[in-house]
Formats: structure tokens, C-alpha cells, sequence
């Protein structure tokens, strides 16, 4: 049986390696996802599949696995209208029922879909309708936007609270002031360049953490005919809209991170992946890549000189696992989104198996602060591991929410109440990182700080920085069901732990909800251990770390379902 599953696995792997390679014939401009979708978006007709498989050269069956994987391109999701925000932000601010029923009037029932996250959690009441998303009050105007009346957009509430911000200025506000600071740059020599970054101690801010120096020096070392840098802007935490806001109110500074990356590791093409669930931020961005290529900022032989690179977009099409990093690549490359097993790391072996850059949203936007003002203005702020500022995004419960950058090594007490104002309601715990982040007690985050490490040896984890507030009002149970039901529905099901766990999870929960059956908590933790040790990636194998935090901090508000036996 052990040979049978290795040699199946090796199948698997080089067949994954087949379909990158094909895809990698025709690149990013003409991509074999972008081509899927759009074949997909027009009709179901196999003839048309066909031909596109024959054009790449792949099988039929890996156009159709590829296709069902992702929720937007599924028959059922094109039937509905309109899509319920059904994010733990939402969720916990209890407006969504009122959303189902005044849009269930308006469509019809069986025209209401649901989508993980908007990306509106400071507002609430979200929900997605021909192309846009709505929040806060605007369902009270549905008759005008089913009309096609236009809702005023409403910027997101931000604020520097930092010493010294670099994401939140107005530093790199416009294409003379991003063409300044690029030509001063691209005039440098690159290790010069590399060295600032890699003294910054910038760190991933996706959640990894891992530092972006070094990742960009081992790219840069990697001999190839050809690099990619890929911004990974597929932001699924319910909580967070940071990579957002970034997107659609400081663009500049996110395409200027990716251009000095390609600059220093010698690629001369990019792509943003943007989740579909943010049609403002693909519409920006879009905008913007327009207006840079029009400058000679992007292209040919910008501003006279040798460097050469583009960019393009990438949609996602609902999938949370394509934040991972593997996955990600997978699904540009037009193969199902499963996470791929390292090493050999991206840097090494990454999109279309070249070299490959993937940093997030909130990373590439801090290089411009970095190199205009150097590196010690953000090594200087926090520590070693946890340096410089960070996007910190407050909900609908808070009294102020919105994003606020921060200084790391902020005091969380200080965070909560000076800076959010507190609660609008009476709150039990936060939920910090998004679904996969620790769920803490409110008396345990006053003992905190704004810091990757100090979270991470508190049993818990900072991640993207998104909060989510539970009320004390709303279940443990019910919330212990919203992350295994969650896990059920993302997980790209390549690993047995995570495929099978999260479902079986979930049916434990499902029993609990309808009374049927107690919690088996021996059984829990057995499954928990499962899921944190054999899972492929930090899906699956991070969601048992808020479940044990709920186990650990919150069992007596259910010690009356659990079975102590089984």
C-alpha cells in the first residue's frame, strides 16, 4: 500500500509539473486561468473546452477539474443575483438575517448566495450585487440599486497613528512623486538597494512572517531565463481589509514595491492576484497599471534605462486556499488550486517553475517608506522580529473602527480602547488573524502587544492583523461550527487530515447544533492533534489552534454538551 501511495504521489507531482510547463508556453498575457474563465463565463459547451485544452495542450479533464474547483465558475453560483457577506465579522454583528430577508423580498430566495468576506467587516451588513459591493446602510436603498442607481463610495475610515507611517502617507500620492522616487532608486545599485530592504527587517505581514530580504536575495541569486514577482492580493480574512484599503487608496506604493523587486532580482514581469470579491480594488489597480504604462513607468526601457517590466492582473474566482502561496501559483498556471509541497520553494521553483517573488499586499507597500527613508526609520520601531509599523484592522463592534497604522510593540490594551474606543457592545473575546488566528479572551489581549512573537508564545497568532469581535451574547458552539464548516468548505482537499478532518469536524458540530449527539471531546482533541501535525498547509493545520483557545478559555459556557467518555 506505502508503494502504491508513493508512486501515486510522484504521478501526481510530475504531472503538476507537466501542466505548469504547458501552461508556461503562452505566460501571463495570454494565461491559461484568465482563458478558462472567460470560456467558462460564456457557456458550458464541451467544444469550447476542447479547444482550449488542444490550444495548451492539456486534457480536457484538467480544464474541468480546474473549473469546478473554484466557487464563482460553478453553475450554481452564476444562477444568483446577489451574495451574502457570511465572514466572522458579519457574522458575529448579527446584521445578516435582516440582508437575507429584505434581498429574499427583492430577487427571490433561491437568487441569494453567499461569498466568504467582503472586505467591509468596519461596516457590516455587506453584501455583493451586479459587479459591487454594499455595506452599513445601503440596503435601506435596494430598490434604487437594483434600478442601477450609484451608492457613494465611502472611503475606509484610516489613521496614522504611528511615529513615522509609511503606509498611510501621502508620500507616493502621484505619478510625478512615484516617478522621483523610482528614478532615484533604479540609479542605485541593486544590492545597495537589496541591503536597505534586508536591514529594515521587513517581514512578511501575509502572516508567515518570513523576512523579505532574504526572500528577495534568494530569488535574485537563481539563475534564469526567467523571474516573475507575484503580489499575492487574494486578502480572505474575515476582519481584515487592509490589503483594501492599500489597493484602492495607496496603489502606487504597491506597484512601486513589485517594480523594485523585479529590478533587484532581474525579472521583468509581475502579476497581481486580486480576489474577485474586491471588484473596486481589480478596477483601481487596473487603472493605475494603465496610467504607469502611459508615463514609461512601466514597460519597455523605463525612464530610458534598460529595465524592462509589466504587470497584469490576475482574478480569483472564490477560493481562500489561494492565499497560500502554492496554491496561488497553481491556480495562475490554470490548475486546480492545491497547495504544492516544499521545497523546492518559490523563490527556487515558483510560477511556471521559474523563480518566483510572492509577497502580499501590505510587504510590497512599505519598500517605497524604506528606501526614501532608510532602513534604520523602520528597523528602529518595535524589534528584530517584529519591526517597523503594521496595518491594524477594527470591526463594526468597535466604537472607532477602521484600519490604523500602528507601531509594533503597540500596547493591545492601547489598541482596544484608546485607539478603537472600545465596544459598542459587551465583548467576550477577539478573534486575531482571520479564521485561522487565535481566539482570545478579552482579559488575556489586555495582557498583550503588537507583536508576531509575543503572540505566538501566548498560544495564539497575530497574522494579518484583522480583529473580528465576539460578543459575549453570541456561542461558543455555534462559533467552534463557523471555523470547521469554513475549513470544510476552503480546503483544497489534497490532504487526507485536512479533506476529512474539517468535514468530520464540522458533522461533530452539526450533531451538537441539533442536539443529537454530545461533544465527543476525546475524539475532538484526537482530531485536532490530527489536523495540526498531518495537514499539508496552514488551512487546515491552523484551524485546531482557535478551536483548542475556545476548549481552553471558554468550555464552561458548554460543559453541559460535552461527553466526557467519548
Amino acid at each position: 500500500i506505502f508503494i502504491v501511495i508513493k508512486i501515486e504521489f510522484y504521478l501526481k507531482i510530475n504531472m503538476s509539473k507537466n501542466i505548469s510547463k504547458l501552461s508556461g508556453r503562452k505566460g501571463l498575457k495570454d494565461n491559461l486561468f484568465k482563458r478558462m474563465i472567460s470560456a467558462t463565463s460564456k457557456s458550458q459547451n464541451d467544444n469550447e473546452i476542447k479547444q482550449l485544452a488542444d490550444e495548451y495542450h492539456v486534457g480536457m479533464s484538467t480544464i474541468h477539474g480546474a473549473e469546478s474547483f473554484y466557487e464563482f465558475l460553478r453553475p450554481e453560483h452564476k444562477e444568483k443575483k446577489a451574495w451574502i457577506c457570511n465572514g466572522s465579522a458579519c457574522m458575529c454583528a448579527g446584521t445578516q438575517d435582516k440582508l437575507i430577508k429584505k434581498l429574499s423580498d427583492k430577487l427571490g430566495k433561491d437568487k441569494i448566495g453567499m461569498m466568504f468576506c467582503l472586505g467591509h467587516c468596519y461596516e457590516n451588513s455587506s453584501f455583493h450585487y451586479n459587479g459591487h459591493n454594499y455595506s452599513g446602510n445601503d440596503i435601506d436603498q435596494i430598490d434604487e440599486i437594483v434600478k442601477g442607481k450609484k451608492i457613494n463610495d465611502r472611503k475606509i475610515n484610516s489613521v496614522n497613528l504611528a511615529k513615522k507611517s509609511f503606509l498611510i502617507d501621502e508620500e507616493l500620492s502621484s505619478i510625478e512623486k512615484f516617478k522621483n522616487l523610482l528614478n532615484d532608486t533604479i540609479n542605485k545599485e541593486k544590492k545597495d538597494i537589496l541591503q536597505t530592504v534586508t536591514d529594515s527587517n521587513l517581514c512578511g505581514r501575509g502572516g508567515a512572517g518570513f523576512p523579505t530580504g532574504m526572500k528577495w536575495n534568494s530569488c535574485s541569486q537563481q539563475t534564469s531565463d526567467k523571474k516573475y514577482v507575484v503580489c499575492n492580493a487574494d486578502e480572505g480574512d474575515s476582519g481584515a481589509f487592509s490589503d483594501r484599503y492599500l489597493l484602492e487608496e495607496q496603489p502606487l506604493k504597491v506597484l512601486f514595491g513589485m517594480l523594485i523587486c523585479a529590478y533587484i532580482i532581474g525579472s521583468d514581469e509581475g502579476v497581481l492576484y486580486i480576489r474577485g470579491e474586491y471588484p473596486k480594488s481589480i478596477e483601481i489597480i487596473n487603472g493605475t497599471i494603465n496610467e504607469l504604462k502611459k508615463a514609461n513607468l512601466l514597460g519597455k526601457n523605463i525612464l530610458g534605462t534598460k529595465f524592462s517590466c509589466d504587470m497584469t492582473i490576475c482574478i480569483g474566482q472564490g477560493a481562500y486556499i489561494c492565499g497560500e502561496e502554492t496554491a496561488l501559483i497553481a491556480s495562475i498556471e490554470g490548475r486546480r488550486a492545491e497547495v504544492d509541497v516544499r521545497p523546492p520553494f518559490p523563490t527556487v521553483e515558483g510560477l511556471y517553475k521559474k523563480p518566483t517573488v510572492v509577497n502580499n499586499v501590505e510587504t510590497l507597500a512599505a519598500i517605497p517608506g524604506i528606501l526614501k527613508f532608510g532602513s534604520k526609520s523602520f528597523s528602529s520601531v518595535g524589534n528584530k522580529k517584529s519591526a517597523g509599523t503594521k496595518l491594524v484592522c477594527l470591526d463594526g463592534l468597535f466604537k472607532k473602527p477602521g484600519v490604523y497604522e500602528i507601531d509594533m510593540g503597540t500596547p493591545m490594551k492601547k489598541i482596544i480602547y484608546d485607539i478603537g474606543g472600545g465596544f459598542i457592545t459587551k465583548v467576550k473575546a477577539l478573534q486575531v488573524g482571520g479564521p485561522l488566528g487565535g481566539v482570545i479572551p478579552i482579559k488575556e489581549i489586555e495582557k498583550l502587544s503588537l507583536d508576531f512573537q509575543e503572540f505566538m508564545q501566548a498560544g495564539f497568532m497575530l497574522g494579518h492583523g484583522g480583529i473580528v469581535s465576539i460578543p459575549e451574547t453570541f456561542s461558543m458552539i455555534k462559533y467552534i461550527h463557523h471555523l470547521f464548516q469554513f475549513s470544510s468548505d476552503e480546503s483544497c482537499g489534497k490532504c487526507f487530515p485536512g479533506r476529512l478532518g474539517s468535514y468530520r469536524g464540522k458533522e461533530m458540530f452539526d450533531q451538537v447544533s441539533n442536539k443529537t449527539r454530545k461533544i465527543p471531546i476525546k475524539l475532538l482533541n484526537e482530531l485536532l492533534v490530527t489536523m495540526q501535525k498531518g495537514s499539508l498547509c496552514a488551512l487546515c493545520g491552523a484551524i485546531p489552534l482557535p478551536i483548542s483557545n475556545i476548549l481552553k478559555y471558554f468550555t464552561h459556557e458548554f460543559k453541559n454538551d460535552i461527553n466526557p467518555e467519548a
